[in-house]
């Protein structure tokens, strides 16, 4: 089944070139099925890249998803048209009545701010705690991930002595977790960040499982129990030449940025990189659709009021 996008929206002609399946509001309104009310968080200056990427994934599942596209209110990019905005974004006002089968929260390039610095903490410390009645499960990226896990649980993020930027290895820890079925022993995922984790803290939080992770990234992919609250502190999402295009960015300004690690062939920027974390990344989303959001969200939303809150 497809994610239902508007067919106005860059990515629905974008996913249509690459013979991935979308379908338009008025056609999935034909058929006789609940899609699953999928919100979208979009934090990232590059909306229109970062919408695309995740529908993609979102895209690859037997399950039809509708897509809600989210902005705040206390902050307005300034790397997209308003007319985009105005025509596919709606702000957190705007759906707080609303209940969702699923939510992702995705990364911001703002992770050496203290969060209470950041413009938009206090809308989105309301939105997080939002998600724990209102949305069956919720995954945070990168920057999100970070500061789900400050705000529900009180775990601090650490610099890092250097940008973790790259390609790297992680090994799965709990295999027998629904959320990384099927996946290789090691798997590889991109990583653009100057904050990690303490495992100790999340082991110290008996809430959380780490499900995988390396001695070089630090934990990866973490989750509660019942699977509400997901966190990866990588961008599995992240196209082929997404790092290729940060890396360039960073050079014409000036700024010092090593080559990211384990990427370009022979760590050669003027060879074009291979994808070789596409499968994996397919699999994280279509996992966390089919066990965490269609086999457990009830069929009717209401429902989530009286639902037990993540913990």
């Amino acid at each position: 089944m497809p994610v239902i996008l508007p067919r106005s929206l860059p990515a629905y002609t974008r996913l249509g070139e690459e013979n991935v399946f979308v379908m338009t509001p008025e056609r999935a309104r034909t058929q006789d099925i609940r899609p699953l009310e999928i919100a979208v968080l979009n934090l990232m200056p590059t909306k229109i890249t970062t919408e695309t990427q995740i529908a993609r994934l979102l895209a690859n599942s037997p399950l039809q998803v509708n897509l809600t596209l989210m902005q705040t209110k206390s902050h307005r990019a300034t790397h997209v048209s308003g007319d985009h905005l105005d025509a596919f974004y709606t702000t957190f006002d705007e759906v707080r009545h609303r209940r969702f089968d699923g939510m992702i929260i995705t990364g911001a390039p703002i992770e050496q701010y203290e969060f209470e610095d950041v413009k938009y903490w206090e809308e989105l410390t309301e939105i997080l705690d939002w998600t724990r009645t209102h949305v069956f499960s919720t995954m945070h990226l990168c920057w999100g991930a970070f500061a789900g896990l400050w705000h529900h649980f009180g775990i601090r993020k650490k610099p890092l002595a250097e940008k973790l930027f790259g390609l790297f290895e992680h090994e799965v820890m709990r295999p027998n977790n629904p959320l990384v079925r099927g996946f290789d022993d090691v798997f590889l995922a991109p990583h653009s960040r100057h904050t990690g984790l303490n495992l100790r803290d999340l082991e110290a939080t008996p809430a959380l499982r780490v499900l995988a992770g390396s001695r070089r990234t630090g934990p990866f992919l973490m989750s509660t129990e019942n699977g509400r609250q997901i966190f990866v502190t990588g961008h599995p999402e992240y196209d082929l030449l997404t790092l290729d295009a940060e890396y360039r960015r960073d050079l014409a300004k000036g700024l010092a940025i090593a080559v990211p690690e384990n990427y370009y062939p022979d760590d050669d920027p003027n060879r074009t990189p291979r994808f070789r974390w596409r499968g994996h990344a397919h699999l994280l989303y279509s996992n966390w659709l089919n066990y965490y959001v269609y086999q457990t969200t009830p069929y009717d939303l209401d429902e989530l009021k009286t639902s037990p809150a993540a913990s």
